[in-house]
């Protein structure tokens, strides 16, 4: 999809797999880096016994389809071929605070003056400028100060982050799709771009509901523990665990096995399930009540394993998720049907596992061209390469409009990963139809937050952040006058996504096959749990069922206790960063090639790739990753600690041992840094070392503990919540938070973007859609509908 174009990737450890997607994708991406190479070749997990300079088993697993080059900045030859190399790219990757493109003296001014083209993707941890951009942080601080750690962990221990770093993979992925947004931006003006991205930014989307709930519903979410909305749904078993919601459709599905155990009694067979379900958040309820169901299940689940029940599952319509370790996952055959691993020899000579496609398009497919590269691997070949004429690039007549303007797409999804996809088109200049149902409506307008705390099917900004800027009609898919409407609308359309379970957009009449014939240019994308094939392709559920099958909710929570996973659905804040680099890589292919193609995307395949490095130290090291609570397997202290005011928290992550002096210093304890000289033994001892540090927070505002340790130079952040982040100094810096007046619930904010781009005001347009709120004029505006058809439309029941 990609392979006219050539990426420049002066990233380390930070962002690093964003300019791989983009290799996926088939761009030609060149690792430029210093004498002695990029930092990201030391980080961890490394290969065992070797010193090898592709020791890391994190720079294997996310510089795949890139080629490496050496280049010395005291060297004018080196320093010429890098302006030759910037004068060639079509984007450039740069990573703060080390800045390595500066230490050849260039910045972005330099390189929009070699290239007046150039897409140039700046990462840091708060952004470029602020009152906070100096800050120092990592994966814990980040993850304190974005917000996902407030809303994870129970109650009666400190809140958590994902025990496996994910920080700077999310950033990654979220920097492929900003430069693909910034590259249409550069389409339409004729002008190089710059691209500043938060890592804070990044970390709020995984709060999903929880961006600006105390703004919305006058509260903050307290920490879900393992539940959803006060439901259990990690589930004990006979070896371990699985997330199932104790619902109607669980329960009936196993009743008949759990009858012939003795679990349960006949008496089970005349519930109205129908009334459970309507009273299914109320405990207080006095019949069979979602205590009693939970109860039950767990009764059941504990005779058998995790496997059976997957199965069971799978034969009987029940969406049972094992809470699968990384063996399991490598053993899943449903991977293997898909043809989803990539075989690979390590330098140890050890063949090894690693994530592999993370989408299934019928054109242009994603390649591994080529494994990690040892350093300056290519240095003869690409500066050969310098003396040849590079192909030209056939740029449309620039019309200065937004990135995306034009684009036309007809939304069927809904809940997560579609919807945030297709906001990615829509709040960039897309006009995007949201196919809704009044008869089944999307299940997030009646999840909170709701505005004033009162629900409504238009009150809930669960559904309004995911949805901005697009249009929604209201069409009853049961009728068949319906289905022909929204065949009018994709004939009109250059994009269509949906997240139906498998097959359900086919029956319907509304398959690829069917709608590439009415349109032959059109890009479609099916996104759902599983994929469309496999043998596992039929489980329905949500993202936290992914997140457990993907191993998110083994390495989440505390050893003692049972997993608590991720904030609700942590899949639906991965899958989305893929699908929109996909979809912009799509529409990219069709301006120059005039070519639809149909893609699917598995959300587990994309997830698997934010544990791509435990994967492989599983296999090379036999370290397999559990959960550890906020600690780290490499560096210490890294922790939580109580301070001052009801559940608040600053998190402090050591990584460097001149941040380890400064902390002890200034908590009044500098005989430790004698006492404990390195990690391992910081490590050794963690424990005391926590309850030190807790006293000394534990009387502190979080805030002034923050200050204070930065101001030393100790990475810190506060614990923040959604009512935190919305006066948050940063925030208010990058006008992060949008306000728009929505039809009902008034003046309010939306979750702006990760990434800002230089002379471009980039966030959401408009506020989110009431159900149908633009049915009559999609039909008029858009279809052209007369009066004698528009009046058929709503007597036939099509537009409810």
């Amino acid at each position: 999809m990609l392979k006219p174009y050539t990426v420049l990737d002066f990233t380390d450890e930070r962002g690093e797999l964003g300019p791989m997607l983009l290799g996926d994708l088939g761009a030609d991406v060149i690792r430029v880096e210093l004498p002695g190479g990029s930092s990201a070749r030391q980080q961890a997990p490394l290969l065992e016994d070797t010193d090898d300079d592709l020791r890391s088993l994190q720079f294997i697993a996310f510089n795949r389809n890139k080629r490496s080059i050496v280049l010395d900045p005291s060297e004018p030859d080196d320093l010429q071929a890098l302006k030759g190399l910037i004068g060639r790219a079509d984007f450039i990757f740069e990573s703060a605070p080390a800045d390595t493109l500066h230490t050849y003296g260039i910045g972005f001014e330099e390189a929009r003056a070699l290239n007046d083209r150039i897409v140039y993707i700046h990462i840091s941890a708060f952004g470029d400028d602020g009152p906070r951009a100096h800050f120092r942080a990592n994966d814990l601080i980040l993850a304190a100060m974005g917000g996902p750690v407030s809303l994870q962990g129970e109650g009666d221990r400190p809140p958590i982050r994902l025990s496996v770093p994910q920080v700077w993979r999310h950033v990654g992925a979220e920097c492929a799709a900003g430069a693909l947004v910034a590259h249409a931006k550069m389409l339409r003006s004729g002008q190089a771009q710059y691209v500043d991205l938060s890592a804070q930014c990044v970390m709020t989307w995984t709060m999903l509901n929880a961006m600006d709930a105390h703004a919305i519903q006058g509260f903050d979410f307290p920490r879900g523990g393992s539940g959803v909305a006060g439901i259990t749904i990690v589930q004990p078993t006979a070896d371990g665990h699985v997330v199932a919601l104790p619902t109607s459709d669980v329960v009936t599905a196993c009743l008949p096995w759990m009858l012939e155990e003795g679990v349960g009694d006949e008496n089970l067979k005349d519930i109205d399930w129908e009334e459970f379900d309507l009273n299914m958040a109320n405990p207080e309820y006095e019949g069979f009540n979602i205590l009693d169901s939970t109860a039950l299940i767990q009764q059941f689940f504990a005779n058998h394993s995790k496997d059976e029940l997957f199965h069971y599952g799978l034969e009987h319509n029940a969406t049972i998720a094992p809470v699968n370790t990384l063996d399991e996952l490598l053993a899943l055959d449903h991977m293997e049907i898909r043809d989803y691993w990539e075989e690979q020899t390590l330098p140890n000579g050890k063949t090894v596992r690693s994530p592999g496609h993370w989408s299934k398009p019928s054109t242009g497919k994603p390649s591994i061209r080529r494994q990690a590269p040892r350093l300056n691997e290519h240095r003869d070949e690409i500066l050969a390469e310098l003396t040849t004429d590079r192909l030209s690039q056939n740029y449309p007549e620039p019309d200065d409009a937004l990135p995306f303007q034009g684009i036309k797409v007809t939304d069927f999804a809904w809940v997560g990963v579609g919807p945030i996809s297709s906001k990615y088109l829509a709040d960039h200049g897309a006009d995007v139809v949201r196919v809704e149902s009044a008869n089944r409506p999307d299940v997030l307008r009646g999840n909170g937050p709701f505005k004033d705390a009162e629900p409504g099917i238009d009150r809930s900004q669960f559904y309004g952040d995911f949805n901005t800027s697009k249009r929604s009609i209201s069409l009853d898919m049961k009728l068949p006058e319906a289905i022909e409407i929204a065949k009018k609308l994709i004939v009109e359309s250059d994009v269509m996504i949906e997240s139906f379970a498998p097959g359900a957009i086919t029956r319907m009449g509304l398959g690829y096959e069917e709608v590439s014939k009415l349109n032959p240019g059109l890009i479609m994308i099916s996104t759902c749990l599983m994929g469309q094939t496999g043998p596992a392709a039929g489980l329905a559920g949500y993202g936290y069922h992914a997140a457990a099958m993907a191993g998110f909710y083994e390495v989440t929570g505390w050893r003692d206790r049972a997993p608590t996973g991720p904030w609700i659905a942590y899949t639906d804040t991965i899958a989305p960063r893929f699908v929109s680099s996909l979809l912009a890589a799509a529409l990219d292919h069709r301006r120059r090639t005039g070519e639809g193609c149909y893609i699917d995307v598995a959300q587990i395949e994309t997830a698997l790739h934010f544990l791509g490095p435990e994967l492989l130290d599983l296999q090379a090291n036999g370290n397999s990753v559990h959960r550890i609570g906020n600690r780290s397997r490499f560096f210490a202290p890294q922790g939580c600690y109580p301070c001052a005011g009801d559940d608040r928290w600053c998190a402090v992550s050591v990584e460097a041992e001149e941040e380890w002096q400064s902390l002890a210093t200034v908590i009044g304890q500098p005989g430790w840094i004698e006492t404990y000289p390195d990690h391992a033994s910081r490590l050794a001892d963690h424990d005391t070392i926590d309850e030190v540090i807790s006293a000394w927070t534990q009387g502190r505002d979080p805030y002034e503990v923050m200050e204070t340790l930065q101001a030393a130079g100790v990475p810190a952040g506060v614990v923040q919540r959604s009512s935190d982040l919305l006066e948050d100094p940063q925030y208010e810096h990058r006008n992060f938070y949008r306000y728009h007046t929505h039809t009902e619930m008034g003046y309010i904010p939306y979750a702006g973007h990760q990434y800002r781009i230089q002379g471009y005001d980039n966030g959401p347009r408009g506020p989110a859609p009431g159900l149908g709120q633009h049915s009559y004029e999609v039909l008029t505006e858009k279809l052209e509908f007369n009066e004698d058809d528009i009046a058929d439309a709503y007597v036939s029941g099509a537009i409810n």
